[in-house]
């Protein structure tokens, strides 16, 4: 169990590649704090597995676009747990118009809970981190912030940004211990992927060169790795799992 007792901070993480993470690692002995914004049904089914796998747990809900909130989570994981050796910056959403008809609000809703929750999360956890000299930072991107995608100009920014001050943010801090990496997922197995349309799936997969969809898996064994002592001398990466979309 290469995360025995690590703490482990994971945003959006009731769902998705974020549960999927943070089962991988409390499956590795890892304590996990687990957020969600409001995924109430989400946050209980998650409580029942984590209990099943005898994991040491917090849930905290909490807006990561938020500084308050996130200011607030943070404190709460460090009064209980005293510091933090993972984050992952998870949380994310997707509002998908053609430019022309993208208002003012959904942009900026995709930019504050994508890019500005990875500035406040990290910004707001880097000190106990420093005062430790280890820390690991892991911010998921997307293959839209490489090539961009019609329809996704708030998002493909948002993810691109993320690739930015990844890249930044691991210069500030790399004698300190602290890596920072970029985990850069393609089109996932998911419940929604799986809900799409046919015709939207095959689209996809042509898209694909290994003509399949990846598994929450082989992403949450990513950020394993990345968050691994293996990776000690990696930072400022992005890591692309996409079956070589990209």
């Amino acid at each position: 169990m290469q995360f025995r007792d690590k703490r482990v901070l994971i945003t959006g993480s009731t769902k998705g590649l974020g549960k999927a993470m943070a089962l991988a690692f409390a499956q590795e002995g890892a304590w996990v704090a687990i957020n969600y914004h409001s995924d109430e049904a989400g946050s209980a089914q998650m409580e029942k597995e984590l209990k099943e796998l005898g994991a040491k747990y917090l849930l905290i809900k909490a807006d990561v676009s938020r500084s308050d909130q996130v200011t607030d989570m943070v404190s709460r994981v460090l009064s209980a747990w005293e510091h933090v050796d993972v984050l992952v910056n998870n949380a994310g959403i997707i509002k998908d118009k053609m430019l022309l008809f993208l208002d003012e609000a959904e942009w900026d809703q995709v930019l504050d809970t994508n890019l500005k929750a990875t500035y406040l999360c990290s910004k707001t956890i880097l000190k106990s981190m420093i005062g430790r000299r280890f820390g690991r930072i892991i911010n998921m991107t997307s293959p839209s912030a490489l090539t961009g995608r019609p329809g996704q100009t708030n998002y493909a920014a948002s993810k691109g940004g993320i690739i930015s001050f990844t890249k930044s943010l691991a210069r500030e801090v790399a004698r300190l211990g602290i890596t920072v990496n970029a985990l850069c997922p393609g089109v996932i197995r998911t419940p929604l992927t799986e809900e799409l349309p046919a015709k939207t799936r095959e689209e996809l997969l042509s898209l694909i060169p290994m003509a399949k969809f990846g598994e929450t898996a082989e992403v949450a064994f990513g950020a394993l790795f990345l968050a691994s002592e293996k990776a000690g001398y990696m930072t400022g990466q992005v890591l692309v799992m996409d079956g070589g979309m990209t």
